[in-house]
């Protein structure tokens, strides 16, 4: 069962929040760069220049030359969203944040109110556009992700259509309703090459299969695409009495008095929900104000949705909480006004644990924090100070691997698909050595063994020595000439390959040139 469901976007809000508030044009071509020096948001006149979301700050200057590119600050983009809130709150009350640009709300009770599902969008855009002067875009759909890409269209789905109307739309929709997740793009990447491409074969899935494959992820992803709610009512359980509250004494007329309170309370909020082994899907944020001119009180009340059904951490929490009183302390209506309490209510709580953990235990966001690290560290260094090693076309175990930039997509030099005459034999050595290390190969006698231009070896490898020591040989094979752009005027690279088996039980791989052998790589 899917709920009727209307969705308020405002394009491209981080770059519109962020040239709003550095007094930057409207008509100047300009974009916002997140981690790693990617590009996270695209305004208009940079995306007509060929400016796209995840390239690199280089690129997208390639393609414009004179575009004004601006720091992400999601604490900026969430406070320059709170009118653009409060102005669809005068239309419909009861509105979800998702995120900072996207608005959720129920839409039956509302379009019944306003005669029509299409007045009701029309409703919602001219407040959004008098109130704060930005376009925004409405949707109306069975399910989010239906009235999330109904949004983008401008369109208003039929009831009960939902799902065939996403159904030949591509699988990568999905990311629209949760962008910049790693773990949901690897999904997508995998469905791609299982040859699910398009929503109708998500949705047309078993439950069972996606589920035990999948997991939650899959799981979540598969509603989506059938036009279901992301979270089942099944799942939810009604559970009284979980809240946290504070005074302030005196009233926080400041952001970060405000801040510091937030915290304290957001924090009360999480240890209650661990304690009772629960996550909550949305936070209900309540500050009571003073009124400067009357004195009377006054209660501004905001929802926001948690990233999903496993709730969110007590510092993102704290981060959204933050947030929305900076958002009401300066763009409170009529006025701001000093806020006296600040309450905290968990909505659609379920069981922590209905995730489950990976095959080492429980996550604490280890994958996330190492991610951000890297990225972090790319900002400072530039992009080749973190590198990640990728498979590639080639005859030897070095060549195999290509180190690319982290997080960067750089074509393959090489096609490991492709046929590579006189490769290596498998299986692929365990570990190559940064740097080969010089080794003698000796027979019986101690003479070294060396490899003519006929491949007839002087003798038969006995002992081994290299700076790790001298270790005796009981099995060989080989050797494996390998030569590589034999047209150029140098002759090209010209070795010879030997693998040996020592009595410790090490497996070793050996490289000739010239004479001279080294050591490249190990076996398990």
């Amino acid at each position: 069962m899917s709920t009727r469901t209307a969705v308020v976007w405002v394009p491209d809000w981080p770059v519109v929040a962020a040239t709003a508030a550095s007094g930057t044009g409207a008509h100047l071509p300009a974009a916002v760069l997140g981690a790693g020096q990617r590009v996270a948001a695209v305004s208009a006149p940079a995306r007509a220049a060929g400016v796209r979301r995840g390239m690199r700050r280089r690129t997208a200057q390639q393609h414009c030359a004179g575009l004004v590119l601006l720091a992400a600050d999601d604490a900026r983009d969430a406070v320059g969203f709170e009118p653009v809130a409060a102005a669809a709150e005068t239309v419909v009350a009861g509105i979800e944040v998702v995120r900072p640009g996207l608005l959720l709300l129920g839409s039956d009770g509302a379009a019944r109110y306003h005669r029509s599902e299409h007045d009701l969008a029309r409703e919602l855009t001219e407040a959004v556009a008098t109130g704060t002067g930005h376009e925004c875009r409405v949707g109306v759909a069975d399910g989010f992700l239906a009235a999330v890409l109904a949004a983008r269209d401008e369109a208003v789905v039929p009831r009960g259509g939902s799902a065939a109307w996403l159904s030949p739309r591509p699988a990568a929709d999905l990311r629209h309703a949760r962008p910049d997740d790693s773990a949901l793009a690897g999904l997508l990447d995998l469905w791609e090459r299982l040859g699910l491409r398009t929503l109708g074969d998500v949705a047309a899935l078993p439950a069972g299969s996606v589920r035990a494959r999948f997991g939650p992820l899959g799981t979540w992803a598969r509603r989506l695409a059938r036009a279901e709610d992301v979270r089942p009512p099944a799942h939810r359980r009604p559970e009284a009495g979980i809240t946290a509250t504070t005074e302030l004494d005196p009233p926080a007329a400041r952001a970060d008095i405000a801040a510091f309170a937030a915290r304290r309370v957001a924090e009360d909020l999480h240890a209650q929900l661990v304690a009772r082994g629960v996550a909550c899907g949305r936070v209900v944020v309540t500050a009571d104000a003073a009124d400067p001119v009357t004195g009377e009180s006054r209660t501004c009340e905001r929802v926001w949705r948690t990233d999903d059904a496993t709730g969110m951490s007590a510092a993102r929490l704290t981060d959204r909480v933050r947030w929305q009183l900076t958002g009401w302390l300066t763009h409170g209506v009529p006025e701001p006004a000093p806020i006296t309490r600040i309450t905290l209510t968990a909505d659609e709580v379920a069981p922590a644990g209905a995730t489950q953990p990976a095959l080492w235990g429980a996550s604490a966001g280890e994958g996330l924090r190492a991610l951000r690290a890297a990225e972090r560290v790319q900002a400072l260094r530039g992009s080749l100070s973190v590198l990640a090693p990728r498979r590639q076309g080639g005859r030897d175990p070095r060549s195999r691997i290509q180190f690319v930039p982290f997080g960067e997509d750089v074509p393959t030099e090489r096609d490991p698909d492709q046929p590579w005459p006189g490769a290596l034999p498998d299986p692929a050595p365990a570990v190559v050595l940064t740097e080969p290390v010089p080794a003698r190969v000796l027979d019986a006698a101690g003479a070294d063994v060396v490899v003519d231009v006929r491949l007839a070896m002087s003798g038969e490898p006995a002992l081994v020595r290299s700076e790790h020591g001298t270790a005796r040989v009981t099995d060989w094979a080989g050797p494996w000439p390998v030569a590589e752009r034999w047209w150029r005027p140098d002759g090209g690279a010209r070795r010879v390959y030997l693998q040996l088996v020592t009595d410790d039980g090490a497996g070793l791989l050996l490289a000739q040139t010239d004479g001279t052998w080294r050591l490249e790589a190990r076996y398990d």
